[in-house]
């Protein structure tokens, strides 16, 4: 539910706009506010998790979110929806972290490879498949109020989900206990650096980038304050926000972190400027739009699941391949996108976005499960919402930059649809080479061959 409520509200945007009478202006924070605190909450609420207890957190932010997705569908302005969108990114980036600790705490070794294989299985559909929820809803209940069934849906999903997690997640032997306090200070440091790098990203369509390029100065500032705030906080012996010993000495956590981050500036975006294209350039509806992709997330679903399982075999090799293949399906996509006629590349592409779907499920999971373990399970909490923080800024960028270029290229090519899109995926083409480097660099160094015979075991520990 939390990751769909990222895209899903996307396709419902003009309903929304009709039906409250408001400015494009004013629903685009109805997206942009949710991605803003969802990223905002992720490692403070990982580090909760990690003090108070994962499974408490993680009952307290569903039932949260649960509550303003009610207060989202019941919205009767537009300034009611903003704030309960705001209120539900919070609930969101509170409940994201604490899967990720849970895996850490309740399993190990193979287990743990495919819990995170259906985890990021979780991941990958939910955020190709938003568009085509959203979509579904739309076309069931009507644009006129369809887009408040987008918030309602929820209700009914996330209250069965409280239901069997109450009944299902056991309490964590340690988990809360022996916590010295939160890092408030970090906490400020950390929110204000992410606030200051995200909220231009967010407004990027309505001139942010111009007027607030000042606050990415104000985000590295930040940064690096709270860099240096927590090597203080460790020195003296206290608990920090997050240890940046994590990045330093923790093996694979630095290359996992930014691959994944990086990964994300291409994988999220693409769905938006292929909605666009096939909807504004070929007048497709906006289920049929989203069923055009839905070969990807099919793809993504079984790879991912079985990625888990392979995982510890073939460690990082396993994403190197995965992102060959990616790269393979959307520069197949991106050539018959451009030279085939509009009446049969709806289904042509299918082959090849089923492919991209199958590399995508081998990046995703096996990087969250050799990114993360060899983490200590006591800061798996703050360290998979760091983890996801990366990511979260990353799509952010991504949703930014790639429709700034389909619109770029499609005002220079005097409205060409197949060449916008051919141009953006090429983008996405560059991004994901980018990914693949990342990714070979760690092979390299080795750290992506943990688990197999005759090779280092890391066992890291922290004083």
């Amino acid at each position: 539910m939390s990751l769909l409520d990222v895209s899903i509200v996307a396709v419902a945007l003009p309903s929304m706009q009709r039906g409250l009478e408001t400015s494009p202006g004013g629903v685009q924070w109805v997206v942009s506010g949710y991605a803003l605190t969802f990223g905002l909450a992720l490692v403070p609420a990982g580090r909760l998790g990690d003090a108070f207890g994962r499974r408490r957190m993680f009952l307290t932010a569903l039932a949260l979110f649960v509550l303003f997705s009610a207060a989202a569908g019941a919205a009767p302005t537009i300034e009611w929806l903003a704030a309960a969108r705001l209120a539900q990114g919070l609930a969101a980036g509170m409940l994201a972290p604490q899967n990720s600790a849970l895996i850490q705490n309740l399993f190990s070794g193979d287990e743990r490879g495919r819990a995170f294989g259906l985890f990021g299985a979780t991941v990958g559909i939910s955020t190709a498949t938003g568009p085509i929820v959203g979509g579904a809803i739309l076309g069931l209940f009507g644009e006129a109020e369809g887009w408040r069934w987008i918030f309602f849906v929820n209700l009914p999903i996330g209250i069965v989900a409280l239901v069997l997690a109450t009944r299902l997640i056991p309490s964590v032997p340690g988990a809360g206990e022996g916590h010295r306090g939160i890092d408030w200070v970090g906490v400020g440091l950390l929110g204000g650096a992410v606030l200051a790098v995200l909220l231009p990203l967010v407004q990027a369509e309505s001139g942010g980038l111009g007027r607030l390029w000042w606050l990415f100065v104000l985000g590295a500032a930040l940064g690096g304050a709270f860099v240096l705030w927590e090597r203080r906080v460790v020195r003296r012996g206290a608990e920090p926000l997050l240890d940046v010993r994590l990045i330093t000495s923790t093996p694979g956590y630095a290359w996992g972190a930014a691959l994944g981050a990086v990964y994300f500036v291409g994988f999220s975006g693409v769905w938006i400027v292929l909605a666009q294209f096939f909807q504004s350039g070929l007048g497709y509806t906006p289920l049929r739009s989203g069923l055009t992709v839905a070969p990807f997330a099919l793809g993504s679903a079984f790879s991912a699941a079985w990625g888990g399982r392979l995982v510890e075999r073939h460690g990082r090799r396993l994403t190197v391949f995965g992102l060959v293949v990616v790269i393979a399906g959307f520069g197949t996509a991106a050539v018959l996108l451009r030279t085939l006629d509009p009446s049969v590349v709806g289904w042509a592409i299918a082959p090849a976005m089923l492919l991209a779907g199958i590399g995508g499920g081998f990046v995703i999971s096996p990087n969250l499960t050799m990114t993360l373990r060899a983490v200590p399970v006591r800061m798996a909490g703050s360290a998979g919402g760091a983890l996801q923080t990366g990511q979260r800024i990353g799509a952010t960028i991504g949703t930014a930059a790639l429709p700034g270029v389909f619109y770029a290229v499609l005002a220079a090519s005097g409205q060409d649809y197949r060449t916008a899109i051919a141009s953006t995926l090429a983008v996405t083409l560059v991004v994901l080479l980018v990914v693949l480097a990342i990714a070979v660099a760690d092979l390299r160094a080795g750290r992506g061959r943990h688990g197999h015979p005759g090779e280092p075991q890391y066992h890291l520990q922290y004083d």
